[in-house]
């Protein structure tokens, strides 16, 4: 550590610890952009490799899932360095991922395990997102105040 990283004064943000919540809600969503890298690669791969029906939408398909991947890992990544505006992305991520877990849940299938987690993931991370510790934590302040 050099002698100005030192010497520089803490801000605020960094005396005080992160709160639980924010550190949990930023975990969720890195798990979201994680699993949504994951699927998007092995769509790719079983598009390249495999025998698709389509292999030009599996392809694009896979392209499609990791681009959207950088929205919850993007928000995860400012969550934890407590950034304001992560908190938008985050809840359209949660948002988003509600009705894709209607439609799993709604499968006669092996999909309806993977709905019910991504619901409870879902509801899990918007009520960390709109807890009043985590949006004192970023900075937000509520409508109307000038504080």
């Amino acid at each position: 550590m050099s002698s100005e990283q030192k010497s520089a004064p803490e801000t605020t943000e960094a005396a005080e610890p992160r709160p639980r919540r924010l550190t949990y809600a930023a975990a969720l969503a890195g798990l979201e952009g994680a699993a949504l890298v994951v699927g998007g690669v092995w769509i790719l791969v079983l598009g390249l490799t495999g025998d698709p029906d389509d292999r030009q939408q599996a392809v694009t398909g896979g392209i499609t899932l990791v681009v959207l991947a950088l929205l919850p890992l993007l928000a995860a990544r400012g969550l934890l360095l407590r950034r304001s505006w992560s908190r938008g992305p985050a809840v359209i991520t949660q948002i988003m991922a509600l009705p894709v877990a209607y439609n799993l849940l709604k499968a006669d299938s092996m999909a309806i395990p993977g709905g019910i987690a991504l619901a409870v993931v879902a509801i899990a991370s918007l009520v960390l997102l709109v807890n009043s510790a985590t949006t004192q934590a970023l900075g937000i302040k509520g409508p109307g105040r000038v504080e």
